[in-house]
């Protein structure tokens, strides 16, 4: 006879089918993040030519992108428990709009050029995704303040970068202007009190050379 504390127990099947409908919920959210990626990077290259100088330039921007990666987080922050999946799901957004934007100027402009920048961007897309979907989430619903504001100055900065470079490089002042508005209108936005919204300007002044130095560096090296 075989003794009650060898018996294998069995999962109840209740916790079974659970288990399987968390399963399919998390591939159907991964799969939406991508394909809404996809159709957010078609929209991005049309909108260069749609939207008047200087915006039409912020549609062609690395910010705007993590942005996108900034607000799948954020929105999935309430529904989402793990903050590793929202990672993923902030990488998978960020991928499908670097397959989207290369994918339409491949078919629908007549050719995206050399395989480099769009290999470049995905391994961006890589880093840039998961780090600010944890962002988004952050922003969201961490109850650390540093976390808050560390998130807000962080997207606000990229803005900041992208105003350096066309400021300092290119010399386009509408461009460097429309970046500027866009990195301090972010944390104002996204803020939930005063004191959050003028920590996170303050992160943004200081993210913004930080940015600026380790993206372009990486971008000027592969150009020259």
């Amino acid at each position: 006879m075989t003794s009650p504390s060898s018996t294998p127990l069995a999962t109840p099947a209740p916790v079974l089918r659970q288990s399987a409908a968390g399963r399919d919920r998390a591939m159907l959210t991964m799969g939406l993040c991508a394909a809404t990626g996809i159709g957010f990077g078609v929209l991005t290259n049309l909108l260069q030519g749609w939207l008047p100088w200087p915006w039409s330039q912020l549609a062609n921007s690395g910010g705007v992108w993590s942005v996108f990666a900034f607000a799948t987080g954020a929105f999935l922050a309430p529904r989402v428990g793990d903050v590793r999946r929202i990672a993923v799901a902030g990488a998978l957004a960020e991928i499908g709009l670097v397959v989207g934007y290369y994918g339409y100027a491949e078919l629908g402009r007549g050719g995206m050029g050399s395989l480099v920048f769009p290999l470049v961007w995905l391994v961006m897309a890589c880093v840039s995704g998961p780090l600010f979907g944890t962002a988004g989430a952050w922003a969201r619903r961490s109850p650390l303040l540093w976390r808050r504001v560390g998130s807000l100055g962080a997207v606000g900065g990229l803005f900041g970068s992208e105003g350096l470079h066309s400021w300092l490089i290119l010399g386009y002042a509408d461009q460097a202007g429309a970046c500027a508005v866009a990195a301090c209108a972010l944390p104002l936005a996204l803020a939930r009190t005063w004191r959050e919204r003028g920590l996170g300007l303050a992160g943004t002044v200081l993210a913004s050379p930080v940015a600026y130095a380790a993206v372009y560096g990486v971008l000027d090296r592969i150009s020259g």
